[in-house]
C-alpha cells in the first residue's frame, strides 16, 4: 500500500445490504441523497409525515431480517452487522415511542430551510435544483406538522417554551423580505424566463409554507403542548442510548457530570491563583479577561482569522503525524475558511470521495465581530481539525474501501463522534499542546461547558435535585439558566440558544461528554488489556479505521482485535 492509496476489499454479501440500504435510505429522502453527493435522485424532501416514517420502519425490519440470513466474510462484516443491528435496531425503537421532536435547532423546519445554505448557486443546473426544491417545501412542512400533530395526541406533546421559540423562529422565513425571496434575488438575471418563473413561485409557495407552519404551532399544536420543560427518565433513557451507541447508568453518570464540573471549575480557579498578580482580583473571570486583553493573544480581521486557523491546523498535521498518527497524505491537507454565514460557531465538512474537495474547518464570523482571543478557540482547531473531526473523517473517507455507504454516510451517532473530538482536546493537552496557561484555560473552560450541560440536561429530564452548592433545588428551566450562566464562557444570547436547545432536544448536548468518557474508558481497557504491547498510536489507529458507530459496537470491535 502507498501513501496515497488506500487498501482495496472486495464487497462481501454484508457489504451489498448495507449499500442497498442506504440506497433506498436515500430514495426515501433524496433530500440527504443530495447533501452526500448522489445526484441521482429527485430533488424532494423526505415525507416527513407518519406515512413516511412508517415507510422508513418497514425498510430497517426488512433489512435486519435479511442480514440474518447473511454470514460474514471477514471482521469487517462483523462490525458492520454489529453497528447495524444496534443502529436500526434504536431506529425502529425511536419510530415506536411515535415521539416527533421540536427545539430550536435540529427539525426538519430547519433543515428544510438549511438546504439551500448547501446548494451550490453558480450555474442555471444549479438554479434548477433550487427551483425544484423551493416547490417541495409546502409538502415538507405539511408532513412534519402531521407528525406533531400524531405525537402530541398520542405519545408526548412538545414542550410549550419550544413551541414558542420556533414559532418565533420561523417568521422570519415567512416575511415577505425573508431568507426565500433574498435567495433567488442572487440568481443571476440571465436564466431563462421559465426558470426565473419557478424560482418566483417557488419562493413564494415556500414563504406561505412557513407562514403556515407558525399558525399551526401557534393555533393547533400550542393547545397541545405541556407546561412541563422534562421529558421523563423512559424517553430519555432510549434518547440517551440513540445519541451514544450505548447504555449508561444516567444516575451515576449525573453524579459523575457534577464531579468533573467541580474538577474543572477547580482547576480554572488554581490557574487564576497562580497566574493574577497579587493584589489584583483573582477570579476566573478576571483570568479571563486579563488573556483577553493581551495583545499577544489577540486577532484583528477576518482574514488574519483565517490565516493563524490554517498555521495552527497545518502545524498540527505535520506535527501529529510524525509520531502519534498514521496521516495518509490526501488527509494531510485541511483548508481553514471564513464562513459565508454571519451566524458565529466553527464547523467542519468532510472531504469528497476523491479528495478533489478537501475537508474544511469554517468559521463563522457574526458581522459585528472584528477582533478575536486565540486562546478561547486554539482547543477549537484541534476539535474541528486534527486530530478531531478531520482526521476521523478523513480517515473514514480514505477508507472507503473498507466502509460500504452505509458505515460511511448512514452511521453517524454523536458520542462516538463529538466524544472523540473532546477526546482529541483533552489528548492535546496530555501531548503538550496546551501548555501555555492561556490555551490550557480555553480548553477547560470548553470542557467546563460541556460538563455543565451533562448535569443540566439530565437533572432537568429525570427531575433530579441539584447538588447542594449549586442550590440543593429540583431542577428546572429557571434555576437551569442560572446555573449555565454560572458555567458559560459565551454571550447572553449564545447562552440562551443552548439552554433552549438542552430543553428541546433531551440526551444530546450530553453525548459530547459523556462520549469522551467512554473513549477514555475504551483506551484505559485496552491498556490493561495489552499491558505492555499497548501502543497508543496503534490504538488511535485502529479506533478510527472503523468509522462511526455506537460507542459499544466499539469497545467489542477493539476487544476482539486486541
Amino acid at each position: 500500500m502507498t501513501h496515497t492509496e488506500a487498501p482495496a476489499r472486495p464487497t462481501s454479501a454484508v457489504d451489498a445490504l448495507a449499500n442497498d440500504l442506504m440506497a433506498q435510505l436515500h430514495a426515501l429522502d433524496p433530500a440527504t441523497a443530495y447533501i452526500n453527493g448522489y445526484r441521482t435522485y429527485p430533488n424532494r424532501y423526505a415525507d416527513y409525515s407518519p406515512a413516511g416514517t412508517r415507510a422508513e420502519r418497514e425498510l430497517l425490519e426488512d433489512t435486519l431480517e435479511k442480514l440474518a440470513q447473511l454470514p460474514d466474510a471477514d471482521e469487517i462484516d462483523a462490525v458492520t452487522r454489529a453497528a447495524m443491528q444496534e443502529r436500526m435496531g434504536l431506529q425502529i425503537e425511536m419510530i415506536d415511542s411515535q415521539v416527533t421532536l421540536l427545539n430550536n435547532i435540529a427539525t426538519p423546519a430547519h433543515g428544510i430551510r438549511t438546504l439551500f445554505d448547501l446548494i451550490p448557486t453558480q450555474t442555471a443546473e444549479d438554479w434548477e435544483v433550487a427551483a425544484d426544491f423551493l416547490a417541495d417545501v409546502p409538502h415538507a412542512l405539511s408532513g412534519y406538522q402531521d407528525s406533531l400533530l400524531h405525537s402530541a395526541k398520542h405519545a408526548l406533546a412538545p414542550a410549550r417554551r419550544q413551541v414558542d421559540t420556533v414559532a418565533g423562529q420561523m417568521r422570519a422565513h415567512a416575511s415577505a423580505d425573508g431568507f426565500f425571496h433574498t435567495f433567488i434575488a442572487a440568481a443571476p438575471a440571465d436564466l431563462d424566463e421559465d426558470l426565473k418563473n419557478r424560482l418566483a413561485d417557488g419562493a413564494a409557495a415556500a414563504t406561505e409554507a412557513y407562514g403556515n407552519f407558525v399558525t399551526f404551532l401557534t393555533e393547533e399544536l400550542d393547545p397541545l403542548a405541556r407546561d412541563e420543560d422534562g421529558v421523563g427518565k423512559e424517553y430519555y433513557q432510549l434518547a440517551s442510548r440513540y445519541f451514544l451507541g450505548a447504555t449508561v447508568d444516567l444516575e451515576e453518570t449525573y453524579r459523575w457530570g457534577i464531579q468533573e464540573l467541580d474538577r474543572l471549575v477547580a482547576a480554572e480557579e488554581e490557574l487564576a491563583r497562580n497566574i493574577l498578580p497579587e493584589g489584583s482580583e483573582v477570579s476566573v473571570a478576571a483570568l479571563r479577561k486579563h488573556f483577553t486583553n493581551d495583545p499577544a493573544r489577540k486577532i484583528v480581521g477576518t482574514d488574519a482569522l483565517q490565516a493563524w486557523m490554517q498555521e495552527k491546523a497545518d502545524t498540527a498535521v505535520a506535527e501529529l503525524g510524525k509520531e502519534h498518527f498514521e496521516i495518509p497524505e490526501p488527509v494531510r491537507t485541511i483548508e481553514c475558511m471564513i464562513a459565508p454565514t454571519q451566524e458565529g460557531g466553527i464547523y467542519y465538512t468532510p472531504p469528497s470521495d476523491d479528495f478533489s474537495r478537501p475537508g474544511r474547518m469554517w468559521w463563522s464570523v457574526p458581522p459585528a465581530t472584528t477582533e478575536f482571543a486565540t486562546w478561547i478557540e486554539t482547543t477549537t482547531v484541534y476539535h474541528e481539525g486534527v486530530p478531531g473531526h478531520h482526521l476521523q473523517l478523513g480517515l473514514a473517507t480514505y477508507y472507503k474501501d473498507l466502509l460500504n455507504d452505509w458505515r460511511r454516510h448512514g452511521c453517524w451517532i454523536s458520542g462516538h463522534g463529538e466524544g472523540w473530538a473532546l477526546y482529541s482536546e483533552e489528548l492535546m493537552h496530555e501531548l503538550g499542546y496546551l501548555d501555555d496557561p492561556a490555551d490550557y484555560l480555553g480548553m477547560l473552560d470548553a470542557q467546563r461547558f460541556r460538563a455543565a450541560r451533562v448535569v443540566f440536561d439530565i437533572g432537568l429530564h429525570l427531575g433530579l435535585r441539584q447538588p447542594e452548592h449549586y442550590g440543593g433545588q429540583i431542577w428546572n428551566a429557571e434555576n437551569g439558566r442560572e446555573f449555565l450562566d454560572q458555567h458559560f464562557n459565551m454571550s447572553e444570547g449564545e447562552r440562551e440558544f443552548e439552554w433552549l436547545r438542552y430543553m428541546g432536544w433531551p440526551g444530546q448536548a450530553p453525548s459530547y461528554k459523556v462520549g469522551q468518557r467512554v473513549w477514555e474508558d475504551i483506551r484505559a481497557e485496552q491498556e490493561e488489556l495489552l499491558g505492555a504491547d499497548f501502543d497508543l498510536k496503534d490504538f488511535h489507529s485502529r479506533a478510527l479505521k472503523l468509522g462511526s458507530v455506537g460507542l459499544d459496537v466499539l469497545r467489542e470491535a477493539l476487544k476482539a482485535q486486541a
